[in-house]
């Protein structure tokens, strides 16, 4: 006979673990107990050393669906007198070692509850359990116990409470649990906020109202979604005016996967992906010759894809599938364009009143705005491509390639997430956004505060761009603690290397929009040596500048950077060029501007010279959107057997250069050939790829190093993201890539955290 204390830390609580315990020591005739604290989950065990070892191991092997293990402490204690196993009350004390969970989509299990009519949850849309349901979004504080949720205000009835009882029911201990007796309601209101009707009636009604072209704000898990028909154009028009959203694609959400089958070309892991139970949006192929309307997303061959997750969700394609067979709904953030997703009610009716017609809203409130992740499927790494984490994925942790001290990384200004690290461990929030208005501002701030009170932890440093005027880094300034600024793009480079756990010297790429150098001037296509080690870097390879006449505007009007390009090519602005040629007095200020080195700072961005072609071939003038400029430019490219475009190094002191200006002369040479857009584009990207990989082979060769990364918003071409991992192993290198983060902004407060715990650690 054997008597073990094991401690078990991670995402064990709220998640089924308990009762998967009592169970398990109850099947193996086992005595002790099992019990909730703030180290996790706490177990004594006493039996049989086969009996016992066996308990042990599948303790690791055979977890609830949503249950993660960090760390499994096991230790010897004294046997006792103790035949039966029981589950004891939940204990508070120092120290924290509990991961809540991300938010769920439904289990299949409280799907058949909601669709059989003798249940008692029959089309209830706040059903859950153990297994699935909202997390996160509903938390105020630890230990994850009901009276810290937003579901504090609701006593449960006799049932629920006697399903929240029993250890041997799935719901015991799920702390949203409820029903339609004692849980949420949903209504529907007009923009006014007059209640129109309640409950079923209310989903009903919105699938009238949808069908009839109407647009409708939904309360949902974090926050509101903006849903319309994704058949009609005028509706989908009528959704982007109101919204202000022109051009970028708008996400659409189906009944599940034999619809989305039809609208979209599906790989066996995009599906896997879709009816997962994180449920993000995932970046698809188009199907041709739908139903859906043209405007969907404009500018891409693909569209954002998902299903329901939510009850609420299921309950509604019910109704709209009695009268359509295949229903597509646009579900996209309940926000005005560059504003946070709504939260509350009041919030809502404030500031969707002039976007949607009616609203449905519910009375559990949402305490943490989180937008739905989105996802494409990475063929040449056979892994994920983030581009926005949040939902169903958040606050679950990065695990850091070390221990350090509390850090907190405060991001960048475009696409903002924060990140606090606990021991090993860094905790990445939710996609904030940029940081432009005050609502987002307020939004950043909130997080912080969140995050470090779930964590209870305080830090003891914080990380910030090295840029003055980001609102992050005033942010981090104001704070009472040693502040560590990091250059952007070494920040993308650490975050990459921080999630694949690398301690050895590499070579990467840093590939973005725009970010300040150490020199002062903008980067944005840079190769790094970088030691995370010794924390010594150094710089070895950039692109050639182009100049961005007007700084920020240019970023906003691409025609400026292509006219630039003429200039310094000293190239006849009468030439019928497929770009949008400005005004003369607009020519004139450029060459002003130019001539005189006036508010024309060159920047070294891979993403500007992508912006440059694709305002020269005429394809996007003014973008609505990051990112817009490239991502038409990948869409019209022809994928014939081409040859790339030859490319130059020079070098500059201690620098290599690529000739940007050699690129736009073979580009310009083939315009006037009138040869095919969709030619030079494929042209170009092959160009592209083919000098990033032999300018870091080249390096690795002579520096004999094996890892090669790659990071920064560039990465979300697909193109680049799905070949130049391939060519890499196939050359004998070791890719390194982002896998669990965006490449994007998104990632560079994880880069941030594991810099400043290495700096705090070396110093």
């Amino acid at each position: 006979m054997v008597r073990k204390r094991i401690v078990v830390s991670g995402q064990v609580q709220g998640v089924g673990f308990r009762p998967f315990v009592y169970k398990l020591a109850c099947k193996l005739h086992l005595g002790g107990w099992v019990k909730n604290s703030s180290l996790g989950v706490e177990i004594e065990v006493q039996g049989e050393k086969e009996r016992v070892d066996l308990f042990c191991n599948d303790l690791r092997t055979k977890l609830p669906p949503l249950a993660k293990i960090l760390d499994l402490k096991i230790e010897d204690k004294p046997l006792q007198e103790e035949t039966s196993f029981q589950i004891l009350f939940s204990e508070s004390g120092q120290g924290h070692q509990v991961l809540i969970s991300p938010d769920i989509a439904i289990c299949a299990d409280c799907l058949a509850d909601i669709f059989d009519p003798k249940n008692r949850r029959y089309l209830y849309s706040f059903t859950n359990c153990t297994n699935c349901g909202p997390r996160y979004t509903i938390t105020k504080s630890i230990p994850y116990d009901r009276k810290y949720t937003s579901m504090a205000c609701f006593e449960m009835c006799e049932q629920c409470q006697k399903e929240y009882n029993d250890p041997l029911d799935r719901r015991f201990h799920a702390q949203p649990n409820c029903c339609p007796e004692c849980g949420p309601q949903v209504w529907l209101t007009d923009k006014e906020g007059k209640q129109l009707a309640l409950g079923i009636e209310a989903i009903s009604k919105v699938a009238d109202l949808l069908l009839s072209g109407k647009i409708v704000a939904l309360k949902g898990l974090g926050g509101f979604h903006l849903a319309c028909i994704a058949g009609k154009d005028d509706v989908v028009l009528r959704l982007r005016q109101r919204k202000k959203r022109p051009h970028k694609a708008l996400a659409v959400m189906v009944p599940g996967l034999k619809e989305a089958r039809q609208i979209a070309l599906l790989s066996k892991q995009e599906e896997q992906l879709l009816v997962s139970s994180s449920r993000p949006i995932v970046i698809v192929l188009k199907r041709t010759n739908t139903n859906l309307s043209q405007f969907l997303a404009p500018d891409t061959k693909t569209i954002g894809l998902m299903l329901p997750y939510t009850p609420l969700h299921y309950i509604l394609f019910k109704f709209l599938q009695e009268q359509i067979q295949c229903p597509v709904l646009v579900m996209t953030s309940g926000n005005a364009s560059s504003e946070p997703i709504c939260l509350g009610n009041r919030e809502a009716l404030k500031r969707l009143g002039n976007i949607a017609d009616f609203f449905l809203f519910h009375n559990r409130d949402i305490l943490i705005r989180c937008d739905d992740s989105v996802l494409a499927w990475n063929q040449g790494l056979n892994a994920p491509l983030f581009l926005r984490r949040a939902r169903g994925y958040v606050p679950g942790p990065i695990a850091l390639p070390q221990k350090g001290p509390v850090v907190l990384g405060v991001g960048a200004h475009l696409k903002n997430t924060i990140c606090l690290s606990k021991d090993d461990q860094g905790f990445i929030s939710q996609y904030i956004g940029t940081l432009s208005n005050l609502e987002t501002y307020d939004f950043f701030e909130q997080t912080i505060d969140h995050l470090k009170k779930i964590l209870k932890v305080s830090p003891e440093a914080v990380v910030c761009d090295l840029h003055p005027d980001y609102l992050s880094t005033k942010f981090a300034q104001e704070q009472n603690l040693p502040v560590i600024q990091l250059q952007h793009h070494l920040a993308h480079l650490y975050a990459v290397l921080a999630e694949n756990k690398v301690k050895e010297p590499v070579l990467g790429w840093a590939l973005d929009g725009t970010g300040l150098g150490l020199d002062n001037t903008i980067w944005g296509g840079e190769l790094f040596w970088l030691d995370p080690v010794s924390l010594e870097h150094k710089r070895l390879v950039s692109f050639e500048p182009v100049s961005l006449p007007g700084g920020e505007q240019a970023i906003l009007e691409p025609w400026r950077i292509g006219l630039g390009v003429l200039f310094t090519l000293k190239e006849d602005l009468d030439f019928p060029w497929p770009m949008r040629m400005p005004s003369p007095q607009q020519i004139n200020v450029i060459q002003t501007m130019l001539n005189q080195k006036i508010n024309s700072p060159l920047c070294s961005s891979l993403g500007r010279i992508f912006d440059a072609v694709s305002s020269l071939l005429g394809l996007v003038h003014t973008i609505s959107y990051e990112g817009q400029a490239a991502i038409v430019l990948e869409k019209i490219q022809q994928c014939s057997t081409v040859k790339p475009y030859a490319w130059k190094v020079e070098k500059k002191d201690d620098l290599f250069w690529i000739k940007t200006s050699f690129w736009f002369e073979q580009i310009i040479a083939d315009i006037k050939k009138n040869t095919s857009p969709a030619i030079i584009s494929r042209k170009f990207h092959l160009s592209v790829q083919q000098v990033l990989l032999e300018l870091i082979i080249k390096q690795a060769q002579t520096r004999g190093i094996k890892k090669l990364a790659f990071s920064g918003g560039v990465m979300q071409n697909l193109t680049l993201a799905t070949n130049l991992p391939l060519e890499i192993k196939n050359r004998g290198f070791i890719p390194v890539f982002p896998r669990q983060l965006p490449p994007n902004d998104s990632s560079i407060s994880v880069g941030q955290v594991s810099y400043g715990q290495l700096f705090l650690t070396k110093k």
